[in-house]
């Protein structure tokens, strides 16, 4: 039984304002902007059901969970808890940020590069190791928490650091891409467990903003490398059929077609520099629709980008695949990257030429005078699979992830191809159903 988790990050404080570093200090509280914002979450989230409802005890999040708690229908009980407490940085916090990085900085280096091996040593000499004991307060989080509110829908109001951690360590990251993704003030983000803490957990979506009046959220200062904006195809009819179509040519359909007009508006004021999608007619025709828009921006298609070969399931339902490849369609589900299709691909032959592909355009796109912004279009497990690589997940971790129809995600490279990307968003689907957290694309074969 799917176990939803809604993760908010507080809404802008007075030090986020300032550009201090807060950690631990309970000093700063909400700014007017981060009042409104905590206000528009609280909106977005009405109309849920919550079943329980967490925070850290710090005034900056606690402030942001009464807002929400406030406008949601028949709220459960406010629970303040330690375990959300944000990031513990005592030599740094209440210093602005610039004043650290020069008068630390080869410890702010390390602290950007490796922040799993990042060490403050404190006043009495004691060896202190910021994000991985954030990492382990996480784990105990969720080994605390979920068990207690299985099939249920928990809210958790914290800050940007444990935020992240929560996230890493539902999906099996490691605490070395601590800097990879973002958490923005007042943003969602939604877990779903399939049983308790240690089981697979999909990441339906990160780093939502578009309640905010923001559909995806801005680069960082000094941006210098190129900015990719990933969106899977819009739905065909054997989507909607859970149908497996890997390379079977399937065009979209009506409801498709709407979706990519829908995508098209989301992104309709975002610059665009340039744009690739796979050489098949769903992601192609998505693009192109997307690209009305854009009417200057030339599409080019790649063939490394088609969907996985789905080999001789390619046009059979599961029920018919159960009945005929009923071991494998298990083995399918439960260790994906073990299974060859019959007379289809595996999951590693998807990664190598998907990733290949990946960091083709990101590489040939970055060393630019300006930062660069590129619309890829391609597929499900595409998509997915180069999402595990950026994310520094494995082919096992193939289901840990989501992508809806015409769902928007965001990478960054901040200082181009050659260093780490910021995974900045994930499966944004709130342009398609009004407006919604939730992802409600059409769920089967890919």
């Amino acid at each position: 039984m799917t176990t939803r988790v809604i993760i908010v990050r507080h809404g802008q404080s007075t030090y986020n304002a300032q550009k201090i570093i807060q950690g631990r200090c309970d000093e700063s509280v909400l700014t007017d902007q981060g009042i409104a914002d905590a206000q528009q979450v609280g909106q977005a989230l009405s109309s849920l059901s919550i079943d329980a409802f967490y925070c850290s005890p710090l005034q900056r999040a606690k402030q942001t969970a009464q807002t929400i708690h406030a406008l949601l229908d028949n709220p459960p009980p406010l629970q303040s808890t330690e375990q959300l407490m944000e990031i513990d940085l005592p030599l740094w916090q209440k210093l602005k940020k610039d004043e650290v990085a020069n008068k630390f900085a080869a410890a702010y280096r390390q602290w950007k590069e490796n922040p799993q091996s990042f060490k403050m040593t404190l006043a009495d000499g004691t060896e202190h190791y910021p994000v991985p004991a954030l990492y382990e307060q996480a784990q105990n989080f969720w080994q605390d928490t979920i068990a207690k509110h299985s099939g249920q829908t928990i809210l958790i109001v914290a800050h940007n650091g444990i935020n992240r951690c929560l996230i890493m360590s539902a999906i099996a990251m490691s605490s070395d891409r601590y800097h990879s993704i973002q958490q923005s003030n007042c943003c969602i983000s939604i877990l779903n467990f399939t049983g308790e803490f240690g089981e697979p957990v999909q990441l339906e979506s990160l780093n939502q903003t578009s309640h905010l009046g923001i559909p995806i959220p801005p680069t960082r200062p000094c941006h210098s490398g190129p900015r990719l904006i990933m969106v899977r195809h819009g739905e065909t009819n054997w989507n909607k059929e859970s149908r497996f179509q890997g390379i079977k040519d399937i065009p979209l359909n009506e409801n498709g077609r709407s979706q990519g007009r829908k995508a098209g508006t989301f992104l309709q004021d975002i610059p665009i520099d340039f744009a690739i999608s796979s050489s098949m007619l769903r992601p192609k025709e998505t693009a192109e629709i997307i690209l009305q828009h854009h009417p200057d921006v030339a599409l080019s298609t790649t063939p490394e980008l088609i969907e996985i070969c789905h080999g001789l399931w390619e046009g059979m339902l599961e029920a018919e695949i159960q009945a005929d490849y009923p071991e494998l369609l298990q083995q399918w589900k439960d260790k994906p990257e073990t299974v060859q299709m019959p007379e289809g691909e595996n999951l590693q032959q998807v990664w190598d030429r998907g990733v290949a592909a990946w960091n083709k355009i990101a590489e040939d796109h970055s060393n630019n005078d300006s930062s660069l912004t590129g619309l890829v279009v391609a597929h499900d497990a595409i998509n997915k699979v180069i999402l595990c690589y950026l994310l520094g997940l494995k082919p096992d971790n193939f289901w840990n992830i989501k992508q809806g129809n015409c769902a928007v995600s965001v990478i960054d490279y901040p200082n181009g191809a050659s260093d780490k990307p910021v995974l900045q968003a994930i499966n944004i689907t709130t342009h398609l159903g009004g407006g919604s957290i939730i992802d409600k694309t059409a769920a089967g074969a890919l």
